[in-house]
């Protein structure tokens, strides 16, 4: 192991000593994307920047935050897509930013975008590094970091605004601090619809701390303070590690190493105020809309209607990818999406055979059901599933068990991969 590991796995060092090696890999990544996204852009004659801060969402989110709501496009087919659709607090960020300093409206999206992504590395190492320990936290971020269409972090959109809130709220959740955990999720709410996720995940989890104090307090003599351990990383399923005592720390990735224990047991009023806090910043907004709109409790609904959003359990993205086998070489599309939902679905399965805690379980399964069971545009569905960063634990895990030259080549590869994609992807159709 490198000096610099060792560094990284000392489970006494402060969260953000540990994460610097999780963080200079993520800006090294970003930084390659970025310089292969000026190189294309420069030789067809585009300008990268304006591909960055002022394309699809990111018009949506600056014109809010220069303007204000109440605009509004109607369509020749009859839709009406209005800016009620977009919360707000990416473009209070904007507008906060811009007064603050020479940047325009975008130019402050942008930067709030990246300052959120180094933000959003940091809590996804934090959440996985409490998880699995620290190598597998830096693994974490760096798969993150290559997805396919992770040149989204740096534009200013607000996947990486909410990535880095519902982290830190999920963190918050796993260490106790209940009260962190609530208003984090309560500001995820005020960033995007799929907020809900993060309110799922602190209703959950604090109904079932209630359970665990009920069934505890009736079983006389019984102290419950561990969290069921995980399978180890690289033992059978059928394996289980021990458990850690409360305030101990997960070892490396490359060891034997357990989930995280419950968190330290916190007042029952501490979780009730938590609870209470996650959902107000998505009510308090949706309330809004629908007295902007004047239809009340489905004000919202009736925006996202206008932009043909909406849920209906995957049928009509199931008759999408159907459609894709109709002709050749459109099947071959076909066949790439349902292989992509199928490794979604079968990673998702190993965090639960490998007893991941359920904080994380809850979130990444709204996460993963709204993305993948709504009607809305089909091209977006890789970035809206960009939030759902336990789901990559698993292939993080695996990484970690490399050799550190094997899984700096491999990283390399896929970091080199998704520049030139991200490149391509930006200049042409995407993302929407």
């Amino acid at each position: 192991m490198s000096d610099l590991e060792t560094r990284a796995a000392s489970p006494h060092a402060p969260l953000l000593r540990r994460a610097a090696p999780a963080l200079l890999g993520y800006a090294a990544v970003r930084a390659l994307g970025l310089v292969a996204l000026a190189v294309w852009s420069a030789a067809r004659g585009k300008s990268a920047y304006t591909l960055l801060t002022a394309r699809w969402d990111s018009l949506w989110y600056s014109r809010v935050a220069e303007l204000g709501y109440g605009y509004e496009v109607r369509l020749p087919n009859g839709d009406v897509h209005s800016n009620l659709a977009f919360f707000p607090l990416l473009p209070w960020l904007e507008r906060s930013l811009h007064a603050v300093t020479p940047l325009s409206y975008a130019g402050s999206g942008f930067a709030v975008s990246l300052l959120a992504s180094l933000a959003a590395a940091c809590g996804i190492f934090a959440v996985a590094d409490r998880v699995y320990g620290p190598r597998a936290g830096i693994c974490a971020v760096l798969v993150w970091a290559v997805l396919p269409v992770g040149i989204v972090q740096s534009m200013a959109y607000s996947e990486s605004l909410f990535t880095a809130l519902a982290a830190w709220s999920l963190y918050a959740l796993l260490t106790g601090r209940w009260v962190w955990a609530g208003t984090l999720a309560a500001l995820a709410g005020l960033t995007r619809p799929v907020g809900a996720a993060v309110v799922a995940a602190v209703w959950v989890t604090g109904v079932l701390s209630f359970v665990r104090d009920r069934s505890t307090t009736s079983a006389p003599g019984a102290h419950h303070t561990k969290r069921t351990p995980a399978h180890t990383l690289g033992a059978p399923d059928d394996t289980h590690a021990p458990a850690l005592t409360p305030g101990a720390h997960a070892p490396s990735a490359g060891a034997h190493a357990p989930s995280a224990p419950f968190a330290p047991s916190a007042p029952a009023w501490r979780r009730a105020l938590g609870m209470v806090m996650a959902p107000l910043g998505a009510a308090a907004y949706v309330l809004w809309v629908g007295r902007r709109t004047g239809m009340g409790l489905f004000g919202y609904l009736h925006v996202q209607a206008g932009w043909r959003n909406g849920f209906d359990g995957g049928y009509a993205f199931a008759r999408f990818v159907a459609d894709k086998f109709t002709s050749f070489p459109a099947a071959l599309a076909g066949v790439g999406l349902i292989l992509g939902v199928a490794l979604l679905l079968w990673l998702y399965v190993t965090g639960i055979r490998r007893r991941q805690p359920v904080e994380l379980l809850v979130y990444t399964g709204v996460v993963l059901a709204l993305a993948l069971c709504a009607s809305s545009y089909f091209g977006s569905k890789p970035r809206l599933l960009m939030p759902a960063f336990p789901v990559l634990l698993p292939l993080a895990c695996a990484l970690a068990r490399l050799r550190t030259s094997r899984s700096v080549l491999v990283t390399a590869l896929l970091a080199g991969a998704a520049a030139i994609y991200g490149a391509f992807w930006l200049n042409g159709s995407g993302p929407p």
